[in-house]
């Protein structure tokens, strides 16, 4: 079987044709817009045709019930549930944690706040407040001093902390486990729950070189997807304790999230969790490549040392040209780029992303820039 978006479906979509002689010379692309581009491995395909089924809503789906138990094994939390997206299990954690109502704290770059904030605000009742922070994560002095555990005449009782590692705005960067601790350790002291937003929480713990439950520990519930540098077709998981994921599942049906044989897409989620994780740092050290390649062109680009994942800001805001002329210049080499605000760049390596295409992209980034500069002088 054989699909067509960046390439194809097997492993051999990595690109291996593609050399920065290549440019503008094949019709396959490197599609660097997303992580969520990655289509689902043969393994993954053949796992969800004979996925063993049920009603999930009534005796529970064997697949789902398997997933969601891996899920909570490799985060080292008591349980988890299968939700259909990142956002979806954002929601239904901050409504678990608080029932609706009260305060938020969140980074204001964070996921949440830029693309989930009327979830936030219209359906889990909570007002957002943002906290300090530095290349996304909570600035600790004087955090605590943000916590309100109890409400007043004026103003709600703080009902959550949210974080996100990595950080997808901040540029894939991870939050430090000390960091975590801290922090950790000032909202219980308040009785404050903590809740991670870990939609690349694997490309974390990778980083890291530790287990995700190491991460994990230091909160009170999580969120992660497959469906990015994990390759599954879509799908995400929360976990945390099991009165937690009790609230989690009646509220996911409350919001229209119910599954019944779920099963068929939860056979790809196993396969993601139990075959792709390390190979994220592949992903990783491609992401490097392009850095420093970038960084060697003129090293107001990129500044290798703060890419920390599978995530490269471009800055080109000393160049000749706008975002939009990068990315149409780029994308007439066959190059897919996405903007981040008015002066950068955002590139996501994946699977479908070998070595010979991350140095397709500085080639091709050389080639846009000598000309840029050339027509300027």
């Amino acid at each position: 079987m054989e699909q067509q978006m960046t390439g194809t479906i097997d492993e051999g979509a990595s690109r291996s044709a593609r050399s920065p002689s290549a440019i503008g010379k094949t019709p396959l692309k490197v599609d660097l817009r997303s992580d969520t581009v990655t289509l689902p491995t043969p393994e993954m395909l053949g796992a969800m045709t004979r996925a063993p089924l049920g009603d999930d809503m009534r005796e529970r789906d064997p697949t789902v019930v398997e997933l969601e138990a891996l899920a909570a094994r490799m985060t080292g939390t008591e349980a988890g549930l299968f939700v259909t997206s990142g956002t979806m299990g954002n929601l239904v954690a901050m409504l678990a944690h608080t029932g609706r109502g009260g305060d938020v704290l969140v980074d204001p770059e964070a996921h949440l706040m830029r693309s989930e904030v009327s979830g936030v605000v219209h359906v889990a009742g909570l007002f957002p407040r943002h906290y300090p922070v530095h290349r996304g994560f909570p600035v600790l002095d004087g955090f605590s001093g943000m916590l309100r555990p109890q409400a007043t005449r004026s103003s709600f009782a703080t009902a959550l902390v949210c974080i996100e590692t990595s950080h997808n705005n901040a540029g894939g960067t991870v939050m430090p486990l000390k960091d975590m601790a801290e922090l950790h350790a000032m909202t219980k002291a308040a009785g404050v729950p903590v809740h991670i937003d870990g939609a690349r929480l694997f490309n974390a713990a990778v980083s890291l070189g530790v287990p995700a439950s190491e991460i994990v520990r230091h909160a009170d519930s999580v969120t992660f997807c497959i469906s990015k540098g994990l390759s599954a077709p879509f799908g995400s998981l929360v976990c945390g304790s099991a009165a937690f994921i009790e609230r989690a599942r009646l509220f996911r049906r409350m919001i229209g999230g119910a599954m019944r044989q779920g099963g068929v897409v939860a056979a790809a989620g196993v396969v993601a969790l139990t075959s792709m994780v390390e190979r994220l740092a592949d992903d990783h050290r491609r992401a490097q490549i392009i850095a420093r390649g970038l960084h060697e062109l003129d090293a107001r680009l990129v500044d290798p040392a703060e890419v920390e994942t599978n995530i490269v800001m471009a800055d080109i805001g000393h160049t000749p040209l706008t975002v939009n002329d990068w990315i149409e210049r780029l994308a007439a080499r066959d190059i897919d780029v996405r903007s981040y605000g008015r002066t950068r760049l955002r590139m996501v390596t994946h699977r479908h992303i070998d070595d010979d295409a991350a140095h397709a992209v500085v080639a091709g980034f050389r080639q846009v820039l000598e000309a840029a500069r050339a027509t300027a002088s």
